[in-house]
């Protein structure tokens, strides 16, 4: 034994002569250790979502040591290191215990100490091999003297215990601590405590083994009761199911992954944390409501109108979708009538319809290079003679539809695109006439910001999702809505029409009713919009602060059964609105939002609708104009003016069956409007019959030439089609 001691005490001499591996300070190891996470922190700081980067290791923020478990700091040190606060850096006694015990080959703990454990915890290339050369150990030694001499005990203990793996991915404390026992570090109790350390020796052993060396443990220190039900606790905590270590509420996490890129990271963003909570439960407990309706998806997206900061981004309905990881804030949809406020705004702008001006609702059929388009109401009716302030307010499709063609389907594009929405890359006439009922897909950014420049006067600027305004959290071609100079998108004067009708609650009752999700107590503008099939449905709108931007659908393009924007997305639009503006009694105050003041350029006018007499007509109003457009008598057209050939369109061709007797397969003639007495139906010239009752022709193969023409024999309205011959005769 005294030969051990003296080989220990030349060993000591040798390791002072040695050089140590390079010995990073306290401080510096602490500045350098990063969690395998990053966190998306709100406007305040509340963490609203965390995203795991670093995939190799689970790693949480570094735990000090007053934070931690006495239970565990003492298991800890009677497992790896007895003496710790007595020796300095390396325990004599217990390496000559070892070097006894390897010569007697003899089974012993081990003599390395906690700070030689650390020092090789620090040595990144060691840890690298796993098993380390004699040299290496040596020198490992000689560091671990160092750092027992710049280091104190206590920073040694917490570097170690926030550095060391336990098992599996779980390195340092906190993330064993919240992985495998659902709490922080500070919470182990002293059966915890035992596991924990009794996994430093053997961190993936069996929990059988586990369970039986932190008895071992329990023992030592006069514990050995606790080692009742171990066994029971240590398969339940070491199962192959692992506590979340990371508890951060998921709030926000479509906006995490756009905006966290490194471990560690701590962003913060402008998302108010209760508005974040309360739009996603609001969605949430609509959606559920919707349930038989086949609806399970849907994004909410809230700006401030002044700043651009986002105030909430709820990508997905979470556990209620399938498929929660897709951001239904960025992904591109059909827009349905969201879109028509643009096209109105621009018709206003360049004087072409006034808010006052008279478009027919009324079938209508226009030949497009793929055939025929007839678009259709949501309604299965039509209204006549309506108002452009009733056709936008009430999402009338055949104006809308007339006041594209008037407007230009290029220059409405193009107008799009400087209310940002890039995804619009294709020309006008590439999407054709539908591009007025929102054929054309977008994202709900894009409408957010879009309706928020609305707000502003028509002056469009970026968004923001950080204070500072970096990082947009999407790609440019699939949001539009961050990138670009601030323009003007629309007039102001234009904006404020379109403002102006989309708040007027008289305009839309005939389509909403006056009582409806869109009437509001105080002042606010919006819009729904059902895309086909009811596959995607909208509310857009604005107060003079926010603007709130709703989708509800499901991300898989599946339609929805009967659930429009006006049933789906606007009782969450007005939810999230009302909760911005009404305040509460924890201090958030209440936000007032009266009707805008009319910019410079507009004039008021009383005016009165003249109807022909078996045609309605809007009962006066107060009505805004550009100057110069002025009227106060708005004369509706005569009732002939509606009728018109709907069926056949121009242009038609039709192509007999021949498995149909010819007799059956007579052509109805239809109007879109009720025909006069006295009106008759012309085939290349020659009469075939009354207009104002059902008529049915028998189709001759050719080219046709179909007239309407009244009493008077006067020509109202003609189609040319063809009828082309059964195959096979003549």
């Amino acid at each position: 034994m005294s030969h051990c001691r003296r080989c220990v005490v030349a060993l000591a001499l040798l390791l002072v002569s040695l050089p140590a591996l390079a010995l990073p300070s306290f401080a510096e190891v602490r500045a350098a250790h990063k969690p395998s996470d990053a966190w998306l922190l709100a406007r305040n700081g509340t963490p609203l979502a965390t995203l795991r980067i670093d995939r190799s290791v689970r790693r949480l923020p570094w735990v000090r040591l007053r934070d931690i478990s006495p239970a565990l700091r003492r298991a800890v040190l009677v497992s790896e290191d007895k003496r710790f606060l007595e020796h300095a850096g390396v325990d004599w006694q217990a390496a000559v215990a070892g070097a006894w015990g390897n010569l007697w080959n003899e089974k012993t703990r081990g003599a390395s100490t906690l700070s030689m454990q650390l020092v090789g915890l620090l040595d990144a290339e060691t840890r690298r091999k796993g098993r380390r050369s004699l040299l290496e150990k040596l020198d490992q030694t000689a560091t671990a003297l160092r750092l027992e001499r710049s280091w104190t005990k206590d920073q040694i203990l917490e570097a170690y215990l926030n550095l060391v793996p336990f098992r599996g991915e779980l390195e340092g404390v906190a993330a064993m601590s919240r992985g495998l026992f659902g709490k922080w570090p500070e919470g182990l109790d002293e059966q915890e405590a035992a596991l924990a350390a009794a996994l430093l020796r053997a961190p993936n052993a069996k929990p059988e083994l586990v369970a039986r060396r932190a008895c071992g443990l329990l023992k030592e220190m006069q514990r050995e009761a606790l080692c009742r039900d171990l066994d029971a606790i240590a398969a339940v905590t070491l199962g192959s199911v692992l506590h979340r270590a990371d508890q951060t509420p998921q709030l926000a996490p479509h906006l995490a992954l756009k905006l966290l890129t490194q471990p560690g990271q701590r962003v913060k963003s402008t998302l108010d944390a209760e508005l974040q909570a309360f739009a996603g439960e609001t969605l949430r407990r609509h959606l559920g409501a919707l349930e038989k309706r086949n609806a399970e998806d849907g994004a909410v997206l809230v700006a401030d109108n002044a700043t651009g900061e986002i105030l909430a981004w709820i990508g997905s309905s979470g556990e209620l979708s399938e498929a929660a990881e897709v951001d239904g804030v960025t992904a591109l949809r059909q827009a349905g009538s969201t879109l028509k406020p643009f096209l109105y705004g621009m018709a206003f702008e360049r004087r072409d319809l006034t808010a006052a001006s008279l478009i027919e609702d009324a079938p209508l059929t226009l030949a497009t290079g793929n055939g025929l388009y007839a678009p259709q109401n949501y309604e299965p009716d039509y209204r006549g003679w309506v108002s452009a302030r009733a056709a936008l307010a009430g999402s009338l499709n055949v104006p809308a539809v007339k006041t594209l063609v008037r407007v230009g389907a290029d220059e409405f594009q193009q107008r799009l695109r400087r209310f940002g929405f890039d995804s619009l890359t294709e020309r006008g006439d590439w999407y054709g006439y539908s591009l007025a009922l929102g054929s054309a897909d977008v994202s709900l950014l894009m409408l957010a910001n879009a309706y928020r420049a609305l707000a502003n006067e028509g002056r469009w600027t970026g968004l923001r999702a950080t204070p500072d305004g970096k990082g947009a959290p999407c790609r440019a071609e699939a949001c539009g809505a961050f990138a670009g100079s601030p323009h003007r998108a629309l007039s102001a004067q234009a904006s404020f029409l379109v403002g102006d009708i989309l708040a007027y609650r008289a305009a839309r009752a005939g389509t909403f009713g006056l009582e409806s999700w869109l009437a509001t107590p105080y002042w606010s503008a919006a819009k729904t919009g059902t895309s086909k099939d009811m596959r995607d449905n909208w509310c857009a709108g604005f107060s003079r602060r926010y603007t709130v931007a709703v989708w509800v659908g499901n991300a898989s393009g599946a339609a929805m059964h009967d659930v429009s924007g006006i049933s789906g997305a606007a009782p969450v639009w007005r939810e999230v609105m009302d909760w911005l503006h009404r305040g509460d009694a924890a201090g958030r105050g209440r936000v007032n939002s009266s009707a805008p003041a009319a910019p410079p350029g507009l004039v008021a006018r009383t005016i009165r609708f003249e109807a022909a007499a078996n045609h309605g007509a809007e009962p006066p109003r107060r009505e805004w104009f550009l100057a110069g457009t002025e009227r106060s008598v708005v004369r509706a057209a005569a009732a002939k003016s509606l009728a018109r050939i709907s069926y056949p369109a121009e242009g038609t061709v039709i192509a007999l069956d021949p498995d149909i007797p010819p007799g059956r397969q007579r052509l109805p003639l239809q109007l879109s409007a009720k025909g006069e007495a006295g009106w008759q139906w012309r085939i290349d010239g020659k009469p075939i019959g009354r207009a104002d009752r059902d008529s049915r022709w028998l189709p001759l193969p050719g080219k046709h030439r179909l007239a309407l023409v009244d009493a008077g024999n006067s020509e109202l309205d003609a189609v040319a089609f063809e009828v082309r011959a059964l195959r096979g005769r003549r």
